[in-house]
């Protein structure tokens, strides 16, 4: 046996979130690799289904520090990483104590137990770009090294970005006052195939192509294949800097080009009205007071418009240069995920002909 494969079997990668979208595909691509992976998935998860079967599942609950151990018990002699995807998201603005609980403090249990740990090599920590303090228009956004909790209610808006900003902060604590070896990648937005569990950016792609989208709002945002993503968080294990964060961008779209790129793949009919941010962030609040009276969810909220509304232009050069990471063209991305949603029946596959020639 050579080396290289020996040194495989000596080595585990822990990966949390596993039956997500980020750290299945994580888990795949290590899989593919011919590493022995362990997979944390919540018990029940209904998305265990789709972790690679060669991997290794552990089931238990970040807060849970008897499911930890389990996770976190190494056979003796052998080194692991760990890739920590796992986090509660919500577009709910509003402070959640469990999301707090999970992001923040389930952050700080697999801290504890990587240091506690006999084999532990790295830890790569997955935040978020909405950790990072927002920037005015027309000024590009990179890597910053501290996340004050004092500045967040103006400066990080939303439960879920304040939770991944003091989650990512307690990681640079710990690598400069306890000694832990670790990176923290910040991520944009999610797009590409394999999402099993059709998140918020699919949904918008499968009501586009089913024409049940009438109007858009005329904002912009940040997405990034989710292939490219999870080669982004392997290579931090491997190349970054402890104590460094890395931004996984990819250019700034506007919805407006979005949706017009979908057409174009998919052949269906394009999305022709754009509603300016100010209105449809007037429209958000009416629909937000109505649905507080009676007891129901608005279909459109002002944080929602904001995060469209927003600045979100970010610099991935840094993760560029010192990871080597790079992002596929939307086109290519939208193309792939648009076969995958035919190949599942997740879009009527007789009804939307994929336009392979428009991929860029």
């Amino acid at each position: 046996m050579d080396k290289k494969n020996n040194n495989k079997k000596n080595t585990m990668y822990l990966v949390t979130g596993a039956a997500g979208f980020l750290g299945g595909t994580v888990a795949r691509q290590l899989v593919d690799r011919g590493e022995h992976v362990r997979a944390f998935v919540l018990p029940n998860d209904k998305a265990m289904k789709f972790v690679p079967r060669e991997a290794e599942i552990v089931e238990g609950d970040l807060r849970d520090k008897t499911s930890l151990q389990r996770f976190f018990c190494i056979p003796e002699g052998m080194d692991f990483y760990v890739i920590h995807c796992a986090s509660i998201v919500t577009v709910n603005p509003e402070y959640n104590q469990r999301v707090m609980d999970v992001n923040v403090g389930g952050t700080q249990n697999i801290i504890d137990f990587c240091l506690g740990t006999p084999g532990f090599q790295k830890l790569v920590y997955v935040s978020s770009t909405g950790a990072i303090p927002e920037l005015p228009k027309g000024q590009v956004i990179s890597e910053v090294n501290h996340f004050n909790p004092k500045a967040m209610p103006d400066q990080v808006l939303g439960c879920y970005s304040q939770s991944k900003a003091l989650a990512t902060q307690a990681v640079l604590d710990a690598c400069t006052d306890r000694g832990l070896n670790a990176s923290v990648v910040h991520p944009s937005g999610i797009m590409g195939p394999e999402d099993f569990a059709v998140g918020e950016t699919t949904s918008v792609l499968i009501q586009i192509i089913n024409g049940e989208m009438p109007m858009g709002i005329a904002g912009s945002f940040n997405l990034c294949d989710v292939r490219d993503l999870a080669a982004g968080c392997i290579a931090a294990i491997e190349k970054g800097k402890c104590g460094e964060c890395y931004i996984l961008g990819n250019k700034e779209v506007q919805f407006r080009d979005f949706a017009t790129m979908v057409a174009e793949v998919s052949g269906c009919k394009p999305v022709k009205m754009f509603l300016p941010c100010g209105i449809a962030n007037f429209i958000a609040k009416i629909m937000e007071k109505k649905a507080k009276k009676n007891g129901t969810r608005p279909l459109m909220t002002t944080f929602s418009v904001y995060n469209l509304a927003r600045n979100n232009n970010y610099d991935s050069g840094k993760a560029a240069r010192e990871l080597g990471y790079t992002t596929r063209s939307y086109k290519e991305t939208m193309t792939d995920e648009v076969n995958w949603l035919k190949e599942t029946g997740k879009i009527d596959g007789n009804m939307i002909s994929v336009k392979k020639e428009a991929m860029a």
